[in-house]
Parts: C-alpha cells; structure tokens; sequence
C-alpha cells in the first residue's frame, strides 16, 4: 500500500440572510457563509486536504471564484468531483478528520449528519469520518462572530498493482 496525507485550511466570511452550509448539511441559522459558491467551508477544506495529498493544487485552481460554472454551486459536487480525480490516480480515501472553528450557531447537533454526508459522496463508511466543531471563546474574527475557519486532514491509500 502507498499511503499520502494531505491537509487543508479554508475561511469564509458571515453575512445575515444566507444560507448556511457545512459539511454538505444546511445548518439553521440567520447567517450563512459569503462565497462564489455555497460557502460549505467544511468541504471546501476537504477538498484541499486531498488534492493536497497529491500535489494537485488547490480548490480555486479547480474550480475558479470567477468561473460562472461554479457560481452557487452545493460542494458537495466539487467534493465529488475531487474524490473522481483522485480516484483516477488510483487513490482512494483512507480516512478525514475536519475541525470547524464557528462561534455561532452551535452545530454539534449536525455533525452526524454530516459525517453521513460527507462519507457518502466519498463512498466510504461514516466511521472514517470525523467532524469535530468548537469556538475561539470569542477570541479574533471567528469568536466575534465575523466567519468561520476550518481545518482538514486526511489519509488517501492507493493498492500497489
């Protein structure tokens, strides 16, 4: 077995009346993420750990922010479309590990779903999976209520042939 590890970082800010997406699941509340796309800064995390992994760039090198094809799109689609090309590569994903750093709404309550979710798309069991969310004890942009900051890692194997 080759193994790579990949991680990766995202932020987005918040704005009243939109929605909000993490981790592929709508989250109730009054604010939602400022992006080109639907902001899920979980998954766009995701993404970068893994096209990290294997030295493909980023998420904005794949899917450009000013790119009308990408304009208001779920990301759970651009995660699909990741998982697709490192899949051609021969890899797969051995397992993730997401912290969300997000003063308000408290989201525990969400996060298995999103664990679900996320395992879905990447066609891997929830149990390799993991989602974890805190706050900043309102220190700096996050704690003050002004965006969201997520952190990802995850293992891709690939079988030797």
């Amino acid at each position: 077995m080759e193994y790579r590890i990949g991680q990766g970082y995202d932020v987005h800010a918040l704005a009243e009346g939109l929605p909000m997406w993490l981790g592929g699941v709508q989250i109730e509340s009054s604010t939602g993420f400022v992006a080109h796309s639907d902001g899920d800064v979980a998954l766009h995390a995701l993404c970068d750990a893994m096209l990290g992994a294997l030295a493909m760039g980023d998420i904005g090198h794949h899917f450009p922010d000013n790119s009308d094809e990408w304009k208001g799109v779920d990301s759970k689609l651009l995660l699909a479309k990741v998982r697709d090309r490192i899949a051609a590569e021969g890899w797969t994903v051995g397992n993730a590990d997401i912290t969300i750093a997000l003063q308000a709404p408290k989201i525990a309550r969400y996060v298995p779903e999103m664990r679900r979710t996320i395992a879905e798309v990447l066609g891997i069991k929830a149990d390799r999976v993991s989602v974890k969310a805190t706050t900043t004890e309102r220190l700096g942009f996050v704690g003050r209520g002004e965006g969201c900051e997520v952190w990802a890692v995850v293992l891709l194997t690939k079988t030797s042939s």
